[in-house]
């Protein structure tokens, strides 16, 4: 009986000594996720410079409210997400926000796009933002957003690239000595992790 009894303090010795590391790796990710956003914002940029939108930076407002006459940013943007409007835009107090977005440009760098209008105008501030910032004002869903944006992105053209094989495979027939219709991609196992 000495032997269980002493098997099984040992296990539990063990599992609070995982607890204890467990909570340790929790926190230490916590605490660097300001520094994993950054990294993740370098590398999306080339995929965010190929896929993001051209966002209005100014525009006219017709009498049905809608714009026209538009001017666009140069950088290319992913929206990420949205907040409640501050009060007012940080180059001008006296304009109010009536949209507020974080963005990922081009760049690699965050932003805040702020839209501010009036009967007949609307413009926009792009305020940047530090990853400490984003994660501040926007929370961790940020980090997701753009994990997921670029999931999503690996799996378009995932789809793609296949779609494209089989179109090969269709039109000249089964490729000769055995090759595949196009480069090997990776495998789909472990797709329900990402």
């Amino acid at each position: 009986m000495d032997e269980i009894e002493k098997g099984f303090d040992l296990i539990f010795e063990q599992i609070e000594e995982l607890e204890a590391g467990k909570e340790e790796r929790a926190r230490q990710i916590l605490e660097g996720k300001a520094k994993l956003l950054e990294k993740m914002a370098e590398k999306s940029a080339p995929i965010v410079a190929r896929v993001g939108m051209n966002m209005v930076n100014r525009a006219k407002i017709d009498s049905k409210g809608e714009p026209y006459n538009a001017e666009y940013y140069q950088k290319k943007m992913l929206v990420l997400g949205k907040t409640e409007p501050a009060k007012f835009r940080p180059d001008n107090m006296n304009k109010a926000v009536a949209d507020q977005f974080c963005i990922i440009s081009e760049d690699g760098k965050f932003y805040e796009l702020m839209y501010s209008s009036d009967p007949i105008f609307m413009d926009s501030y792009l305020n940047p933002l530090t990853p400490d910032q984003v994660l501040d004002i926007y929370g961790l869903e940020i980090m997701f957003m753009l994990y997921r944006a670029m999931r999503d992105y690996m799996e378009a053209n995932r789809d793609l690239v296949e779609a494209l094989g089989k179109a090969i495979v269709f039109i000249f027939g089964e490729p000769a000595g055995g090759e595949t219709a196009g480069p090997s991609l990776p495998a789909e196992s472990g797709k329900e992790g990402l």
